[in-house]
């Protein structure tokens, strides 16, 4: 895809010649500095957790990226895209599974998605985990793409061996999935599994979610919101009272929604933040997707990639925005990975809670990607991925850790909206442990590629060390306002490429 076409991966698109997330045009305030091609680190304290060993000509191998993850006890299941195709999606989507909290990994394929392996969709994308106590059974909600895209759920009694999918809602263009269950015993929704997802054909990206009360078997006829609204990206999770909250990015906000009564109806939206973004340099696919977690207690986290404390939106940090009701929503601050003055870019963060923790004391992990530099082009930003973490709710934040890099961007899968390393990453807790699940790429061999989805080895214990850092008294930019023009939905899925003349 080039500059001027419309190419907006979460089904949004921008006036211009540059989109929102990417296009390989560039982005920032600033023209790119001079710096040397990244070199790879030692990939020491990871886990590799599998291998793309698809052959089929309409991928690029051998890649994996975008990862989605649960866990639930000692168990943790992650799943992804394998082998990315540049139209849309992977041939398939693989998963991982540990039984002893991150100690082994277990993994394949799903079957009867694609072609590739029993199916008959030409591509599948956007993978999700989830868990439903009250069936004891795990549930992969994927988008399967073809001449259609519809919303999928693979079953498994153990997350090892998976059935079938079964198509949630017969919609003919759909996208940016998700999937959470109730498991809150003294909920009165205990056992009812959510869908949402967005239909990129409407003109406003038009919300739907549908309801499972009986294991992912079956699934509600699909809803809107009260208000009709269109968004990308959400990801209810529910409370313990069963309240269902779901965080969203609308045209120019994070939005959010709930429903009270077990998914058979669904408020309005409402406004959490507006979004404010930097446009990450480099031609890499990104964008201020939600990514939200729930502690012990029901208190939501949301968390995007935002620009509103950097002079000129010159980079991204990661901000958080909290809620226990759905409905009032805190200012967002910024998380403290690095000095608001630092030359750093921050994105694609993926944030998870310690589900034994809750208030001021929550365990709170994050990873993310980020370059050192913000100012860089293809041939020399240096992509790295992080974590940090917080003892008290996201109060304070330890010393930020590097868990691989640096990467050339020129080492990732190219896809109509840009080199992909990832739309979102996830933070799973285990044995009150958390393990960063993400894809890294090593250089190219050729024409293939070396990009896998990894995770550490050990998981990070929680410890009350010091130092420990905050943002409490930074304030956004007077001003301050997205690096590009302002977006609007576009009559695409962002999955499946526009034709040559979008």
């Amino acid at each position: 895809m080039f500059c001027s076409s419309a190419n907006r991966i979460v089904a949004f698109v921008v006036m211009g010649c540059c989109l929102l997330v990417l296009g390989g045009c560039g982005g920032g305030s600033s023209s790119p500095k001079s710096q040397p091609a990244p070199s790879p680190l030692p990939l020491t304290g990871l886990t590799r957790l599998s291998s793309d060993t698809f052959a089929n000509s309409s991928s690029q191998h051998a890649t994996e990226v975008e990862p989605g993850a649960f866990s639930f006890g000692t168990n943790i299941v992650t799943a992804f895209q394998v082998a990315r195709i540049f139209s849309g999606g992977g041939a398939d989507i693989g998963f991982a599974t540990s039984k002893d909290s991150g100690k082994t990994w277990t993994g394949g394929v799903l079957p009867g998605i694609t072609v590739f392996d029993g199916g008959t969709f030409s591509a599948a994308s956007d993978a999700v985990v989830a868990f439903d106590e009250a069936h004891n059974v795990w549930l992969i909600s994927s988008l399967a793409i073809g001449t259609d895209t519809e919303v999928l759920t693979s079953r498994s009694s153990d997350g090892v061996h998976w059935d079938d999918p079964v198509v949630v809602a017969p919609t003919l263009n759909s996208d940016k999935n998700w999937i959470t269950c109730d498991n809150s015993p003294i909920s009165p929704y205990f056992g009812h599994c959510y869908t949402e997802w967005d239909d990129p054909s409407s003109s406003q990206g038009l919300i739907w979610m549908s309801t499972s009360k009986d294991g992912g078997q079956s699934w509600s006829a699909p809803l809107n919101t009260a208000d009709m609204a269109g968004g990308i990206g959400g990801q209810p999770l529910v409370q313990p009272d069963g309240t269902v909250i779901a965080p969203i990015l609308g045209a120019t906000d994070m939005l959010s929604f709930s429903s009270k009564d077990g998914g058979a109806s669904w408020s309005a939206t409402l406004s959490i933040s507006l979004v404010t973004d930097h446009l990450v340099n480099g031609g890499l696919r990104t964008s201020s997707l939600p990514v939200a977690a729930i502690d012990a207690a029901g208190k939501v986290y949301v968390a995007w990639q935002d620009c509103r404390f950097r002079i000129n939106c010159a980079s991204n940090d990661i901000v958080l925005s909290t809620s226990t009701d759905g409905t009032t929503w805190t200012v967002p601050s910024r998380v403290a990975i690095d000095d608001a003055s630092s030359t750093a870019d921050h994105f694609i963060p993926g944030l998870g809670i310690d589900p034994s923790t809750s208030g001021g004391t929550a365990h709170l992990g994050l990873t993310y990607y980020f370059y050192p530099q913000s100012s860089c082009s293809a041939a020399n930003c240096a992509l790295n991925a992080g974590f940090t973490s917080s003892d008290d709710g996201g109060n304070s934040w330890g010393a930020a850790q590097t868990l691989a890099g640096p990467m050339s961007v020129t080492w990732l899968p190219n896809t109509f909206a840009g080199l992909m390393v990832a739309d979102y990453v996830s933070t799973a807790y285990a044995g009150g442990k958390a393990f960063s699940i993400f894809a890294v790429a090593q250089p190219n061999t050729g024409t293939t590629f070396d990009e896998a989805i990894y995770t550490n080895s050990t998981g990070f214990a929680h410890q009350l060390v010091k130092p420990r850092f905050t943002s409490a008294s930074d304030l956004p930019v007077a001003g301050a306002h997205s690096d590009h023009p302002p977006r609007k939905f576009r009559n695409i899925n962002p999955e499946m490429a526009p034709p040559d003349d979008e």
